[in-house]
């Protein structure tokens, strides 16, 4: 059965993907979180281009139709095995640096 709930569609799939587009966007993450440190209080005027480049590569990730299909698909594989075994899937921790 495929169809899916409220919160499974406003809040569960947009999930796995703000998970993966971090992934998918490491290096925009990793440029953005040294610039922050490198410059502390200063951050909001200093990283802006870094701040730009990281939204920009999140969003377009969120907004391609594409992405969200997978993430959905595997939002759907995740719920079959659950539901089948009754085991929740670890979820995988980024540091938190990240």
């Amino acid at each position: 059965n495929s169809k899916l709930r409220h919160v499974e569609k406003d809040v569960l799939i947009p999930q796995i993907m703000r998970e993966k587009a971090k992934e998918l966007c490491s290096d925009q993450v990793q440029a953005f979180t040294k610039c922050c440190k490198e410059t502390g209080l200063l951050m909001v005027v200093k990283c802006r281009q870094e701040n730009t480049a990281l939204k920009d590569c999140l969003v377009s990730y969120y907004r391609d139709p594409a992405f969200y299909e997978e993430c959905k698909a595997e939002y759907l594989k995740q719920r079959e095995e659950y539901r089948a075994t009754g085991i929740k899937k670890i979820k995988k921790k980024l540091p938190s640096n990240v």
